[in-house]
Parts: structure tokens; sequence; C-alpha cells
């Protein structure tokens, strides 16, 4: 069981508050700090008169792009040195159940959701052009793509260790369940998009898309008993993304092919992802590594495995 990898390291409850301590630290501080400080040098003493939505617009879009996502590779260190270090379990450990990381998995994981974007956005765009506007230029868009290739997976790297393997496996293993860890890191993960500009611009409602993809993420990874999947499939989610389509309204602003112009508004929009398309994707993936035994995976115990005797102990 993939959470059981735990107990292969240390899982005493003081642990885990001093390593999130430390994430947190080196996401939110450390990490955060280069951004800061550009921001700072180029906007000089007019900084302390602007608003939020104008901190974000001081640099140039790429720049940008990257500063922000270096907070979240720090965080990453940080958090691979916590599982090594603090709870002395290996990176495979706190991957996968598997003798190794499956990258066939991850790469299915990143095709289903990248081809459903590509897909969708070019049926859309061909439905209601007026909504799009074409923003393609050539080096801006070289640029945020050797930026995304690099660093959106270490982001979402981050957000799938942190929510999916070290909280999922921290609390299972406190909890001594599974269902407790799958609906905790659910609702924080959706929870941690509530500043997000989306949220102001759609309303809360945007929030039962965020934690809902929370619960996608974590029943891959319960059913499929490691992160592969998820990982994959967030990182196919926010790199098509980036490199697809931008909004004035969204938390990242890129040089990306096409901009949608369209007044967003919170209906079927939110809630058709939650009930058709996330289901249809855990079919694909139930079906492709023929998941069985769902009540248990996701709503059963939790417990410490007993120690292997050998003969020369009996």
């Amino acid at each position: 069981m993939f959470i059981q990898q735990a107990y292969k390291g240390k899982t005493e409850w003081w642990r885990y508050v001093i390593g999130l301590v430390i994430i947190f630290l080196g996401w939110q501080l450390f990490g955060a700090l280069p951004w800061f400080g550009a921001v700072i040098l180029e906007a000089g003493p007019d900084v302390l008169t602007l608003s939020q939505e104008e901190w974000m617009r001081v640099l140039d879009s790429n720049l940008n792009f990257f500063l922000l996502l270096l907070s979240f590779a720090v965080g990453l260190a940080a958090l691979l040195f916590v599982v090594k270090y603090l709870h002395a379990q290996s990176i495979k450990d706190a991957t996968t159940s598997r003798k190794k990381v499956d990258w066939g998995r991850f790469f299915f994981g990143f095709s289903i959701v990248a081809v459903f974007t590509v897909v969708t956005t070019l049926i859309d765009y061909n439905m209601q052009p007026e909504d799009y506007l074409w923003n393609f230029k050539t080096v801006p868009f070289l640029i945020l793509a050797a930026i995304a290739l690099i660093m959106v997976p270490l982001q979402t790297s981050f957000e799938e260790y942190l929510f999916r393997g070290y909280l999922m496996q921290g609390i299972g293993v406190l909890a001594g369940n599974r269902w407790v860890p799958l609906v905790i890191t659910s609702v924080i993960f959706g929870s941690l998009h509530l500043f997000n500009p989306e949220v102001e611009k759609l309303g809360y409602i945007i929030m039962v898309y965020y934690i809902g993809t929370g619960f996608l993420l974590g029943i891959m990874t319960l059913m499929d008993e490691g992160m592969e999947l998820a990982l994959g499939f967030h990182a196919g989610n926010n790199l098509v993304g980036a490199l697809l389509v931008t909004a004035d309204w969204t938390a990242f602003e890129t040089n990306s092919v096409l901009k949608d112009v369209s007044n967003p508004e919170a209906g079927l929009d939110i809630l058709l992802p939650i009930v058709i398309v996330y289901p249809i994707f855990l079919f694909l993936m139930a079906r492709t590594y023929r998941w069985t035994n769902w009540k248990e995976r996701l709503f059963g115990k939790v417990n410490r495995p007993e120690p292997i005797k050998y003969p020369e102990e009996i």
C-alpha cells in the first residue's frame, strides 16, 4: 500500500509538524524572496502604492512567470530534504509502492489531459473565435516554452509531493485509514487556490472545481498505489495550459499562443469537469491499469506492517 510506505521511515507526529514548517519557509519565504526583490527593484518607491494586481504586472511576463515558479522549486527542494533527512524515507517510497517509479504511468497521465485540453481548446476556438485573440509572438513564446518545460513540472511536482505524497502518507499513518487523508488533502489543496484571481473573477463556486481536482488526484494516487499518474496529469494540465491559453484574470498570465478575451461565467464550465470529464479520466485509468477493490483502496484501514521474521528469529 502506498500510504504504508511511510512506515519505512520515521513517522512520529512531531516530525510532520517540523517538516511542514521547513517546507513552508522554503516555499513561501526563501523561495519567494527573488520575486519580491525583483518587483521592488523594478517598481522603486512606487511599490508601496501598488495593488495586488499591479504587483503581478510589474515584471516582464516571462520573468514574472519564472520567479513565481521558482518559489515552488525551492519548496520542492525543502520537501525532499525533509523526506530524506527528517523522516529517513527514500524519495522512491514517497512516490510509489512499486519497486521503481513507473514513468509509463507518468506519461499516460500527462498525455490524456494534454490531448483533452488541446482538442477541446481547438473545438472552442473554431466554434467561438470571437472569444480568442492570436497572442503568439515567436521569441517571447520560445522563452516561455523553455521556462515552462523546466519550471512547471517542478511546480506541479511540489504540489503533488506535498499533498498526494507527504501529507497523504503522514495523515494516513496518523489517522489509520485512507479516506481521512483523501478528504483533508483534497480540501486543503483546493483551499490554497482561494486567493487566485480566478476566485475574484468567478466567485467562490470555482472552489468546487479546485477541491474536485484535489479529489481526482487523490483518488488516482490511492487507487494506483503511487503518485505517477497524478504527477503526470498535473504536469500536463499546467504545462499545456500555460503554453496554449492565457487570460487577464488567471493566476499565470503568459506569452501563450492564444488569449481568452471572453467574459467568464461560473456555470457548466466548472461543473462539467467534475461530473463528466473527471469520471471519464478515472474510467480510462481504471481500465488501463485494472483497478479493483475500490472500497478498500479508498476507505480501508492503514496498519503498520508486521516485521518480517526470518527462520533464525523463530
